[in-house]
């Protein structure tokens, strides 16, 4: 019997390890950067067209700042190329001039084209040394807002 509480206890922690959140800590989409290595959140505020994108950890929970000053979107639009850039946001008032975690736009094209169906896209993200690839996928379904 002890043998079997110990197969279920390593299942259990199996399951925590192998199971990641389906969104982030903003309640945005998130986006996978390398194999897990870390996420980018993307987060949608309608009410003002701001697309925000978090840098977190490979558990998707913690923020991880970086030392870009802004991030790129590479977007297909209609069939045709658009690049959309997402400066880093100001925290607590300080210019960013540090690494920053979160880069943000107000953009209405760029909120308009996220909830269009069949849009694609990539986000490319340096963390150190390294060059990580997300991709963004449009929606595959219509949306009323």
């Amino acid at each position: 019997m002890r043998l079997m509480y110990q197969i279920v206890a390593v299942a259990l922690v199996c399951w925590q390890v192998h199971t990641h959140p389906t969104e982030g800590p903003h309640h945005g989409t998130l986006i996978e950067l390398g194999k897990e290595d870390y996420h980018a959140e993307m987060v949608h505020d309608e009410a003002t067209d701001t697309i925000t994108i978090h840098i977190l950890d490979s558990s998707a929970t913690r923020p991880v700042p970086i030392a870009a000053k802004q991030l790129t979107l590479n977007m297909r639009i209609d069939g045709k190329p658009r690049q959309f850039v997402l400066p880093a946001v100001v925290q607590d008032g300080a210019a960013a001039r540090g690494p920053a975690s979160a880069f943000a736009a107000t953009d209405k094209e760029l909120c308009q084209a996220l909830d269009a169906v069949g849009v694609s896209g990539r986000l490319n993200v340096e963390i150190g040394d390294k060059v990580y690839v997300g991709t963004i996928g449009g929606h595959s379904h219509d949306h009323t807002h």
